[in-house]
């Protein structure tokens, strides 16, 4: 299997809910986030590339135009985690882009969430 990865960057803010009191998560903050999207093939296209890199134009403009500098709770109608951003960016992305594997979505240079169907 061949496995490819490009990361995309965006910077935006949310709240989450359903929390703890004074969980600090509850209030209104903001991340550096890193979108990386792998994919993967058991075969190279006659160039010898999973897929062209540039092909993933779609998903860069996606995240310039909807995700950056964007108050997320306004971009999408459930709990804004990482998880549940994860999910929603494959649904999203899958159709157009077949060889998708999973979809990764860092908050800080120490967490990341993943999604990645069985």
């Amino acid at each position: 299997m061949y496995t490819i990865a490009k990361e995309f960057h965006f910077s935006a803010s949310h709240q989450l809910f359903d929390l703890p009191e004074g969980h600090q998560c509850a209030r209104l903050h903001g991340h550096n986030y890193v979108l990386t999207v792998v994919l993967a093939d058991d075969t190279l296209n006659e160039v010898g590339f999973v897929r062209d890199y540039g092909d993933l134009k779609d998903i860069k403009h996606y995240v310039d135009t909807v995700l950056d500098h964007r108050h997320l709770n306004n971009v999408f109608d459930f709990n804004t985690t990482a998880e549940n951003m994860c999910k929603e960016l494959y649904d999203k992305f899958k159709s157009t882009y077949t060889q998708l594997k999973a979809i990764q979505l860092s908050e800080t240079p120490k967490t990341t969430a993943e999604y990645k169907p069985d």
